[in-house]
């Protein structure tokens, strides 16, 4: 396990470790916010694929701004380690709530399912998608709200991303390989909805061959939900992705249609209060519960022949063929991991930022010259909880890549615990008092990216290369104007960021545009000033009417 922390934060206690990384509650210094902090494993960190994952689920939290999505507050990266700093949301994971509680009551499970379906939309609303909807990366919050986690294999619509996400919940396209789509969220939240409504999954398998045959080419077994919400079921688990809601947003509105004549106006604050009372009896699982003695967090799914399946049914020639990829599927995961190489030794330089990936949720603007990445006003309200990585295991078919990361909600026994290694005594040393870095001269001011995100959010990245590790301070300023070429009038107040430790910084900052313009500009300065004056970047924003 990798020692590095990230700066400027003081970690308690961890919440959850597995051979992706671990997730620990972490405290901001500064303004005292909770925070979830997700680290790369050591091992992983020397492996240019999974850095490059890890990089890309920070980037696409960055232009996801959502009250139904556990928000990203930092991305963090040095010579030591990498690290998503995440609000830490309170409750409670679907998971554990199915587990211990059972089948939940229709109405709570159409809030369960609205909930989460919200995060969804407005990850699809900017060319997100999930990949990895499950009970497990659902938290249901001490109010009956939900949350949407965990976003490590989530990737742009229409890439094609291979094969990847949690088995039980895979959408029949997802076993080729397919471009990441939309539809397949639908069919993963479908998925959960009825196991929230019976208990079990739609489809059970003893190996991946098996379950993705029934995937493809099962009978929906739509009969075993009440009949008040079949059509839902039947619609959102259509074996054709294109006879299914084209996105999330789009599930809802039928979701709130199929509620209200089923059961009445009062349908959601019934489901709310409903779940709201769950959550209130496993109170002990919340993270603000847990105590430094609370030991590793793990879930694995065994799958299993589940009773009241979908009856007798032979498999078509398209699911005979993602059986076999399925196979082969399982047997490069079995044996490619086996191979893994054992992490690099441990750098001697000490632990120095090297890329910074600040975004503050709601678009809300640091405070101050020494401004925290953290937002003030709504981290003071954040809960906890984030994604939690759980160990891949190749012969488990709840597991199919090794980038998948599962929150956990289960608390190992300490006696099932491993045993601590006591660290090498040494004799004590007394440091020398440290000098003040002097002001380092910046060299060049870039901005990578500029983009729209939404109607009136964008999204840029600079980055910033000094001659030192002294402390300097980057500043974002926003324009909006209607002739190309010229910033026209600044929007907003400009934001600054106060970085030290490296000789390069990269930053992603979302901006929320509050008037109205053809052209959107970011121009980016620091103190001390650089060579090139700062740097600047316009676009032309997606729906403009030019004349």
């Amino acid at each position: 396990m990798s020692t590095w922390a990230v700066p400027g934060y003081a970690e308690s206690l961890q919440l959850g470790a597995g051979a992706s990384g671990r997730v620990v509650l972490a405290v901001h210094e500064e303004t005292g916010v909770p925070v979830a902090v997700k680290y790369l494993s050591e091992s992983l960190r020397t492996r240019p694929g999974f850095v490059h994952g890890f990089r890309a689920e920070a980037r696409l939290l960055s232009g996801l701004e959502s009250p139904h999505v556990a928000g990203l507050y930092e991305y963090v990266e040095s010579p030591d380690g990498a690290a998503i700093v995440m609000e830490l949301v309170e409750g409670v994971s679907l998971r554990a709530l199915l587990k211990t509680r059972g089948p939940l009551p229709p109405e709570a499970a159409l809030v369960v399912l609205k909930g989460s379906l919200l995060g969804l939309a407005d990850a699809h609303r900017v060319g997100v998608v999930h990949r990895d909807y499950k009970p497990d990366n659902v938290l249901v919050l001490p109010d009956g709200g939900s949350k949407l986690v965990d976003f490590g294999i989530a990737a742009d619509a229409g890439t094609s991303a291979g094969v990847a996400g949690t088995p039980p919940y895979m959408a029949p396209e997802q076993w080729t390989g397919a471009p990441a789509s939309p539809a397949a969220d639908v069919y993963a939240a479908t998925a959960t909805f009825f196991e929230c409504l019976t208990g079990h999954r739609p489809y059970a398998g003893d190996n991946l061959a098996e379950l993705a045959l029934r995937h493809v080419d099962a009978p929906i077994p739509a009969d075993e939900v009440p009949e008040s919400v079949r059509d839902l079921v039947r619609h959102g688990l259509a074996k054709d992705p294109a006879l299914r809601p084209a996105h999330a947003e789009a599930f809802v509105a039928e979701l709130e249609a199929a509620a209200a004549a089923s059961y009445g106006p009062g349908w959601e604050e019934r489901g709310r209060r409903a779940l709201a009372g769950l959550v209130a009896l496993l109170a002990l699982l919340l993270p603000s519960a847990r105590s430094p003695r609370t030991t590793t967090d793990t879930a694995r799914t065994v799958l299993g022949r589940t009773p009241g399946g979908a009856g007798t049914w032979l498999p078509g020639p398209a699911g005979m063929l993602v059986s076999g990829a399925a196979v082969l599927l399982g047997l490069l995961l079995t044996y490619g991991l086996a191979y893994l190489p054992a992490a690099a030794d441990r750098q001697e330089t000490a632990a120095r930022a090297l890329a910074t990936t600040s975004a503050a949720p709601g678009g809300e603007e640091p405070a101050g010259p020494a401004a925290s990445p953290l937002p003030s006003s709504s981290a003071s309200s954040s809960s906890p909880s984030s994604a939690e990585p759980a160990e891949p295991s190749p012969s488990d078919p709840e597991s199919t890549a090794p980038t998948t990361a599962v929150p956990a909600e289960e608390t190992t026994d300490p006696a099932e615990a491993p045993p601590a290694t006591a660290p090498t005594s040494a004799p004590p040393t007394t440091p020398a008092p440290p000098s003040a870095p002097s002001a380092p001269a910046v060299k060049d001011v870039t901005v990578s990216e500029f983009r729209q995100t939404g109607p009136t959010t964008a999204t840029a990245t600079v980055t910033v290369t000094a001659d030192g590790p002294g402390p300097l301070s980057i500043t974002f300023a926003w324009f909006t104007g209607s002739t190309a070429g010229q910033p026209g009038v600044q929007d907003g107040a400009p934001e600054t960021y106060e970085r030290s430790g490296a000789t390069q910084y990269t930053l992603t900052v979302t901006h929320a545009f509050r008037s109205a313009g053809c052209y959107w500009t970011v121009r980016s300065t620091t103190a001390p000033a650089s060579a090139d004056g700062g740097a600047s970047q316009q676009l032309l924003t997606r729906g403009c009417d030019l004349q």
